[in-house]
């Protein structure tokens, strides 16, 4: 591979582009090939001149996916899977690494790209494991839009349903579609981890700061806390507390400001 293809998509203003600009850093930083990355936005304002901005698209279907999250009680759950649409990125050749916005990188992503050729990647989602059920966390994802059209096609014929059969869960969708298919691979847990049960769980975390498992290439912060709570310190109930954590705030912040400059991270 000569060049690795990652994609990230921001919609709304939850995220400013300093998220996207840490990632990109972050995504550069760790990997042993150029890297061409894209966002997919319609807020490319603020966002580092090497990211290639790709428009947010106004998706035909959008009315009945929203009629089904409405059902399921979820709201733009499903946004990210125009980013699946062949064609979409431009000029594309091979597979794409894609990564939500609340996820710090700290170690070496290149395994995770070479990781089980063809197949679909997504790390098996914590608590559907805890409860002996298959489904992906959306957190990282790989996949590649000539092999796996079929990620946007089948939600693009009959997205109410598709979505109704997803109980409107995105990662539920993409990950089930995938193994139903027969294209699915586990990244490994150990690689990409959860900041509040791999790094900071109950009862630890009255203790002891964050702990960076030995392993860990992708740091996923679901659920509170978020990223700046958890640099700062955060105290919610007994169970979400965490200590000032230094090492979220070298991998996600001091280094994409020495990496990109004050100005863009």
């Amino acid at each position: 591979m000569t060049r690795a293809t990652i994609v990230c998509i921001k919609w709304g203003t939850a995220f400013g582009p300093d998220y996207v600009n840490r990632l990109y850093s972050g995504v550069r930083r760790n990997l042993s090939v150029p890297v061409r990355f894209c966002c997919m936005t319609e807020h490319a304002d603020g966002l580092h001149p090497d990211i290639e901005v790709i428009d947010l698209p106004q998706e035909p279907f959008r009315a009945d996916m929203d009629a089904a999250l409405a059902v399921a009680n979820r709201q733009g759950a499903m946004r990210k899977v125009s980013l699946f649409r062949q064609s979409v990125i431009p000029d594309l050749d091979g597979p794409v690494l894609g990564f939500d916005l609340d996820v710090v990188i700290t170690g070496a992503l290149d395994p995770i790209l070479a990781l089980a050729p063809g197949d679909v990647l997504m790390r098996h989602d914590w608590t559907e494991k805890r409860k002996g059920r298959p489904t992906g966390h959306g957190s990282v994802f790989r996949y590649d839009p000539a092999r796996h059209g079929f990620l946007y096609e089948d939600l693009a014929a009959d997205a109410y349903a598709e979505v109704e059969r997803a109980r409107g869960s995105e990662q539920r969708y993409t990950s089930h579609k995938a193994m139903d298919n027969g294209v699915f691979t586990y990244i490994p847990g150990e690689w990409v981890v959860s900041f509040k049960y791999d790094c900071n769980p109950f009862p630890r975390n009255w203790v002891a700061p964050p702990r960076l498992p030995d392993d860990a290439r992708v740091v996923c912060f679901h659920g509170r806390p978020k990223m700046p709570e958890a640099v700062a310190g955060y105290r919610d109930s007994l169970i979400r507390r965490s200590m000032p954590c230094d090492w979220l705030q070298d991998h996600w912040i001091d280094r994409a400001r020495a990496d990109l400059g004050d100005a863009w991270a």
